[in-house]
C-alpha cells in the first residue's frame, strides 16, 4: 500500500474555533470523546502529551512565519509529518483550526480525507468560557499547549509560562497535560497591510508572459484577515485561451498573496474586457 492509500484509511475530523477561544485547551478531552488517536495543532502532530512530529508554529518569530508553519507551507515540515502518518497510521485524526478554509488548507497540503465530522468550539464551550478564553489571550499573551511540560521543553523555543492539568486524568500523566507558552511572536498592538501594497503585489503577479495587455482596475474587499480581489484587464490570447489565461491568474494571485500576506484570499474574480489576438 502505497503513501496515498495509507493517508486515505485515515478517518479525519476538524475542531473549529477563532484563535484564543480555547480549542488547544479542551483538544484532549474533545479527542476522547471521538475515540480519535493523533491531533494536529499548530503545525505539531500530538498524541496523548507527547509531540510525534512537526514543529511548533508557536516557535516562530512572528506572525506571518507562524501561519505558514500552522498550514505547512514548509516542504520539510510536511514531509516529516506524512513520513510519520504513513508509517504510524492512526484511526482517527483531529485537525485543530481556527476557520474551515484553514482545515481545507491542512488536508490538501498533507493529502488527508475531507473531515467527516467538524466540531465547533461554541459547541463545546459556553459563551462566557469562550469570552474569559479570549480576554486571557489579549491580557496575557499566553498560549495552551496540548503536550507535557517535558516535552515542550524539548521542541519548543518560545518561554515556558506553567502547567496546567488537563480535563481528564488517566495512567499517562503526560496524557492529560497541559502546557501554558508564550510565543515569541506576541507583541502589543497588530500587523498591518495597506491596500496599496496588496493591490502592488498584485500588479507584479498578473506579469504572465505577456498576456495581459492593460490593467484596467484592482479592487480589494478586506475584513478581518480575509480577503476578496477582483480585477478588470484586456488580455492577449496567443497560444493560450482567454480562460486558461484567467484561471492561471486566479491560482497565481490566490496562493501568493497568501503566502505573502497571511491572509485568507477567500476569492479572485478576473473580468476580462477586451481580447487581442
Amino acid at each position: 500500500m502505497n503513501s496515498c492509500e495509507t493517508l486515505k484509511n485515515i478517518e479525519i475530523f476538524a475542531f473549529v474555533g477563532p484563535a484564543g477561544t480555547g480549542k488547544s485547551h479542551r483538544a484532549t478531552h474533545v479527542a476522547k470523546q471521538n475515540g480519535i488517536d493523533i491531533i494536529i495543532d499548530d503545525g505539531l502532530l500530538i498524541s496523548r502529551g507527547r509531540i510525534l512530529a512537526g514543529r511548533s508554529a508557536k516557535s516562530e518569530i512572528n506572525r506571518l512565519r507562524a501561519i505558514r508553519r500552522a498550514i505547512f507551507e514548509y516542504q520539510d515540515h510536511r514531509d516529516e509529518v506524512v513520513k510519520y502518518l504513513t508509517k504510524n497510521p492512526p484511526k482517527r485524526l483531529m485537525i485543530l483550526a481556527t476557520s474551515d478554509d484553514m482545515i481545507v488548507k491542512i488536508i490538501t497540503r498533507l493529502g488527508l480525507n475531507y473531515p467527516s465530522k467538524f466540531i465547533y468550539i461554541s459547541e463545546i464551550s459556553t459563551p462566557e468560557e469562550i469570552d474569559a478564553a479570549l480576554r486571557e489571550r489579549r491580557e496575557k499573551k499566553q498560549h495552551v499547549v496540548p503536550v507535557a511540560k517535558a516535552q515542550i521543553q524539548q521542541n519548543f523555543a518560545g518561554k515556558l509560562v506553567s502547567q496546567i492539568r488537563g480535563f481528564f486524568r488517566g495512567r499517562d500523566k503526560e496524557e492529560s497535560s497541559n502546557t501554558i507558552v508564550k510565543p515569541l511572536f506576541s507583541f502589543n498592538g497588530r500587523v498591518s497591510i495597506e491596500s496599496n501594497a496588496i493591490i502592488e503585489m498584485c500588479r507584479k503577479l498578473l506579469e504572465f508572459r505577456g498576456h495581459v495587455k492593460k490593467i484596467r482596475d484592482i479592487d480589494l474587499d478586506i475584513y478581518d484577515d480575509k480577503i476578496e480581489i477582483t480585477i478588470e484587464l484586456d488580455l492577449i490570447l496567443a497560444n493560450m485561451s482567454a480562460l486558461s489565461i484567467a484561471k492561471t491568474l486566479q491560482r497565481r494571485l490566490r496562493s501568493s498573496i497568501s503566502y505573502f500576506t497571511g491572509m485568507d484570499v477567500r476569492r479572485v474574480n478576473i473580468r476580462v474586457n477586451e481580447i487581442f489576438l
